[in-house]
């Protein structure tokens, strides 16, 4: 299947709009034992956090937000490991786990911040760019469409590039292609792609506007 691709903008961001919520901040509070039921406001609730947070040390302000965050899936031993590696990896990058690399930026930002940069700094990669199907290609723009199309235009030391080769070929299933781009959203002008710098920084990309081949596997 066949796409050409313009790119209207790429953006290099240390924070994901609307990663919490009011109830999140106010949940976070309550873990801290700094909780305010007559504050409201989603910035004074974030400052508020940032202060309970500080007053933490670094190891255990991450092991709250981790609980908090994924103790659905970590156990207590993983979450202690993983609040104490933070300080000095960067874990959203690092983690074996893809599908918790967005979860895991969220939180290192947030203690990167509330920190002063105690923390590792971690980035995302934000494209907003138009995509146009040749005729009797998927219309239907999905985040393994996006990424096969966006591979073929980043450099040769490109990290997806080199860890998942079968799957850009169309000799397995890409499943990774959902995690590896935390969110991929319709709008105006085309789409907004959002991912880790770790998997695609802005210096990689080659041209503004390409075109792309993509294949997909099948099952014998």
């Amino acid at each position: 299947m066949k796409y050409a691709i313009k790119i209207n903008k790429i953006s290099t961001v240390d924070d994901l709009e609307n990663s919490w919520s009011i109830e999140d901040y106010k949940e976070l509070l309550v873990r801290f034992d700094f909780a305010n039921n007559n504050v409201n406001d989603i910035k004074e609730l974030r400052e508020l956090l940032f202060m309970a947070i500080s007053e933490k040390e670094p190891n255990e302000a991450a092991a709250i937000v981790l609980d908090y965050k994924l103790s659905d899936v970590l156990n207590e031993g993983q979450i202690d490991s993983l609040s104490y590696e933070m300080l000095v990896d960067k874990i959203s990058e690092e983690y074996p786990k893809i599908e918790l690399h967005k979860t895991l930026f969220i939180i290192n930002q947030l203690l990167y911040k509330a920190f002063n940069g105690k923390f590792p700094n971690t980035k995302a990669t934000v494209v907003d760019f138009e995509i146009t199907p040749a005729r009797n290609a998927e219309i239907n723009i999905t985040k393994e469409i996006a990424l096969k199309c966006f591979t073929q235009n980043l450099d040769s030391h490109n990290v997806i590039k080199r860890l998942f080769a079968d799957q850009l070929n169309a000799e397995e299933a890409f499943v990774e292609a959902n995690d590896i781009i935390w969110y991929l959203e319709k709008n105006e002008t085309g789409y907004r792609m959002t991912t880790s710098e770790y998997f695609m920084s802005k210096e990689e990309f080659l041209n503004e506007d390409f075109e792309a081949v993509i294949d997909f596997f099948e099952e014998e």
